[in-house]
């Protein structure tokens, strides 16, 4: 399938990042183990960013793989992205029930919003892909893109809240 095999370097340099990025995640998070977060700001907020780390990574299996017809890629995609989608609608539900953090605007964007867009994307784009490839190719490698640097931002801002508290903590409370 020749206009896959024209997309192995950019899944490639993608899906390396995504790798390198978890690795990094699971640096942090053993970093930060003596922060005083709750399993539920973990499991909306913390979890997520490495579940974005390993769809890329996932997506830019499929898309090196060498795959003998056209059909398993649409199978492969559209189930990750029927997966995908159910994960961030578990993520809505765990971010509207824990009580430890109000989520603003920001959050629910980065959390919910733009990897709910993101993995619809790859489904649909997966679901139709024979009939319109090249442009449904870019659907998913934009898509691809997107959920990482939605872990990128996820992750500096699970780290800069962690830091931030923590200063907040050592400077104990500011006098009146």
């Amino acid at each position: 399938m020749p206009q896959l095999e024209a997309w192995q370097t950019f899944y490639v340099i993608v899906g390396s990042s995504a790798a390198a990025l978890t690795g990094l995640m699971f640096v942090v998070i053993a970093l930060v183990a003596d922060f005083r977060g709750s399993q539920d700001q973990i499991d909306s907020f913390g979890t997520p960013n490495v579940v974005h780390f390993g769809a890329v990574l996932m997506f830019s299996v499929i898309m090196t793989a060498p795959w003998p017809v056209i059909v398993a890629v649409r199978l492969a995609l559209g189930m990750c992205g029927a997966v995908g989608v159910v994960y961030v609608l578990i993520v809505v539900k765990r971010a509207r029930q824990q009580t430890d953090y109000k989520p603003v605007f920001e959050d629910w964007l980065f959390h919910t919003v733009l990897p709910l867009a993101g993995y619809l994307s790859i489904l649909v784009a997966g679901s139709a892909l024979p009939y319109a490839t090249t442009l449904l190719l870019f659907v998913v490698g934009g898509a691809t893109v997107l959920l990482l640097f939605v872990g990128i931002h996820n992750a500096w801002d699970t780290v800069t809240y962690i830091v931030v508290s923590r200063l907040q903590e050592r400077s104990g409370p500011k006098p009146k």
